[in-house]
């Protein structure tokens, strides 16, 4: 298993703790449990914001601690500290296996151990000195500044993280892994007459910060920035109604991570409060929709070797042909609902509890050159980009502010618009998706989720594709 030895250093050579009597506290512990963990995490954080000409803010930061868990049944013991010693853990051990007294149960099964190895385990952040970080986003800010006079504002920030973890169970067996992560971020604000609009873009992934100080990467995240603002700039007012809509590829696939892939979760269908539940087997979407969750795929954001209980990540098949084929789950949920994991058991950190989460969500491409979709729609909206929406799990219901968006005219891209929202249920979307473009794209690395208080970095993807009709929140 890689990334033993490095955790080994990490949480056993300094000599604070003793990893036999650890796993023996462990293992006590969970005696009787139908499953569990011991959960210890190293994080290292940096993080730089330049905004207003100036280096704004400035920030590194440790963590370290441990999060010990036992499960009876539907019941969960968990508790959680920053002192990575015996004694703390000793502690914790009093407190969780209270869950499991007069419980007989059955442990599970280790997860199957993984060789693979998704993303480089150095630390990014070592990788290259402050200076330097900072002379890259003054170079940023210089460079978006001199493209174009209306230009009023910059901000650019930079993010890395390294977290390093280990996984013990009752029957002695470890998992590790090692997890980089970075993120660019820019937005730029432009400006004429009274008017001022705000254009974004983001990069990033389980890299090293090389891959984003490639100059033609940065300039070009600059100059998409700058076009969305002087997009925004000249936009009009969005139309309002039921109309047909084309999604763009790549980040409107946040569309589908919050409208569909919520639902899918294995938690929200084992308590039925899913507007999936008990529909495995049945259409839910139109023929050709095809959604999966994979966290398998290299150096991306949602990615994961193993997940946060020590289960290999995997490409879960959810919808095929329209049909509902799977949930995304963790160990205590697939159990419960007689299913295998699925690898989607994630946590914030060593405080948070383990739940089922999504990794990378896709729509897989159809067949459709985009060109065709869009000249299939006689009068409707393009969203090339979302900002932030909303979504009722329980019925799937959406709102979605589109942060790029044009009028369609005649088959053909019109003005672009200002203030669109679209509202609906997920579920009754994918009902309505009548193309689909041969154009996968992923996102470019930035999705953060929230669920239950926690954020976990996510990814999304899918092709052009149109829906037939959504209504659409405007001004127009």
């Amino acid at each position: 298993m890689p990334h033993l030895e490095t955790t080994d250093r990490l949480f056993f050579s300094s000599g604070a703790l003793d990893r036999s009597k650890v796993g023996r506290i462990a293992s006590e512990a969970l005696a009787g449990a139908d499953d569990g963990e011991l959960f210890l995490e190293y994080r290292q954080s940096e993080g730089l914001t330049f905004d207003d000409g100036r280096l704004k803010n400035a920030s590194f930061d440790t963590t370290q601690g441990f999060g010990l868990r036992a499960i009876a049944g539907e019941a969960a013991g968990y508790a959680h500290a920053s002192e990575l010693s015996e004694a703390a853990i000793e502690r914790a051990a009093d407190t969780v296996s209270a869950v499991r007294r007069g419980h007989s149960g059955t442990a599970a099964e280790r997860p199957q151990g993984t060789n693979a190895q998704l993303y480089s385990d150095e630390n990014p952040i070592g990788a290259l000195p402050f200076a330097g970080k900072v002379a890259l986003l003054e170079k940023i800010d210089a460079y978006a500044r001199n493209r174009d006079p209306r230009v009023q504002q910059v901000s650019a920030s930079l993010l890395g993280s390294w977290q390093a973890v280990q996984i013990l169970r009752a029957d002695g067996s470890r998992m590790a892994d090692v997890r980089p992560l970075v993120r660019l971020q820019i937005g730029v604000t432009v400006g004429e007459g009274e008017r001022q609009e705000t254009g974004h873009h983001g990069a990033g992934g389980r890299l090293s910060f090389d891959t984003l100080f490639d100059e033609a990467h940065w300039q070009g995240a600059v100059d998409d920035a700058l076009r969305q603002a002087l997009v925004n700039l000249d936009a009009v007012a969005a139309p309002a109604g039921e109309m047909a809509v084309v999604l763009g590829p790549g980040w409107p696939g946040i569309l589908l991570h919050e409208a569909v892939g919520h639902g899918l979760e294995g938690d929200f269908n084992r308590k039925k409060t899913s507007v999936f539940s008990d529909r495995l087997g049945e259409r839910v979407a139109s023929p050709g929709v095809t959604v999966v969750d994979d966290g398998t795929i290299a150096d991306r954001r949602g990615s994961l070797t193993i997940d946060d209980e020590g289960t290999p990540t995997s490409r879960t098949l959810l919808i095929e042909d329209g049909i509902l084929t799977g949930y995304m789950q963790d160990r205590q949920n697939a159990r419960l609902m007689g299913m295998q994991p699925t690898g989607n058991g994630r946590r914030q950190s060593y405080a948070h509890i383990p739940m089922p989460r999504m990794t990378n969500t896709l729509m897989l491409a159809g067949d459709k050159d985009p060109a065709e979709v869009l000249a299939s729609v006689k009068d409707g909206l393009y969203a090339v980009s979302f900002g932030g929406g909303q979504v009722d799990i329980t019925n799937g219901q959406f709102v979605f502010s589109c942060r790029e968006a044009y009028r369609i005219e005649n088959g053909k891209v019109g003005p672009a618009v200002k203030g669109a929202m679209l509202i609906g249920s997920g579920a009754e979307a994918m009902r309505k998706v009548s193309m689909i473009g041969n154009d996968l794209e992923l996102d470019p690395g930035v999705g953060t989720c929230g669920k239950e208080g926690q954020g976990v970095p996510v990814g999304v993807g899918q092709p052009t594709l149109r829906l037939d009709a959504i209504t659409v929140g405007g001004t127009g």
